[in-house]
C-alpha cells in the first residue's frame, strides 16, 4: 500500500510539472524573448512559464495573466490567449458545459488566436480546459 502512496505521488507530481512551470526571464532562450518583444512591444511585467516543451508569456490585467503568448524554443508564434468574461463565450458554450461536466463551473475564460488567425475559445474549469470553435462546438479538453 505505501509503494503505491509513493508512486501516485511520483506521477502526480510529474503531471503537475508536464502542465506548466514559473521559469525566470533568464531561463528563456534569447531567440524567443527577441521574437516576443517583437510582436508584443507594449507588454509589460512579463512572467514566463514553460508548457509542454514551449515558452510562454503572460502579463497585463490584475492577474498579470489577460495575455498569454506561446512560441515555440525555435521562437515560432503559437498563439495568443486574451482573457475574456465569462459572458462573452459563445451562448452555447455554458449550456455544453453544464450537460457534459456536471457540477462543473466556469472559473475563466478565453479567445485564442493562433498562428493562422483562426480564431477558438478556451473554457478553464475544475481539471482542464476545455476548447471551442468558434461556433462554440466543443473540440477537446485540454
Amino acid at each position: 500500500m505505501r509503494k503505491l502512496l509513493v508512486f501516485i505521488t511520483v506521477i502526480g507530481i510529474a503531471i503537475s510539472a508536464l502542465k506548466a512551470q514559473d521559469i525566470k526571464a533568464g531561463a528563456v532562450p534569447e531567440i524567443v524573448k527577441s521574437a516576443f518583444v517583437k510582436k508584443y512591444p507594449e507588454a509589460v511585467k512579463v512572467t514566463w512559464e514553460k508548457e509542454k516543451g514551449n515558452y510562454e508569456a503572460n502579463w497585463g490585467g490584475k492577474s498579470g495573466e489577460d495575455n498569454s503568448a506561446q512560441f515555440t524554443p525555435a521562437g515560432v508564434f503559437i498563439e495568443i490567449v486574451k482573457a475574456i468574461s465569462i459572458a462573452d463565450l459563445p451562448k452555447n458554450i455554458a449550456p455544453y458545459v453544464k450537460e457534459h461536466y456536471k457540477g462543473a463551473k466556469i472559473r475563466e475564460a478565453g479567445r485564442v488566436t493562433d498562428a493562422a488567425g483562426k480564431t477558438l475559445y478556451e473554457a478553464e474549469i475544475k481539471g482542464g480546459d476545455l476548447l471551442f470553435d468558434e461556433n462554440g462546438v466543443f473540440i477537446e479538453k485540454d
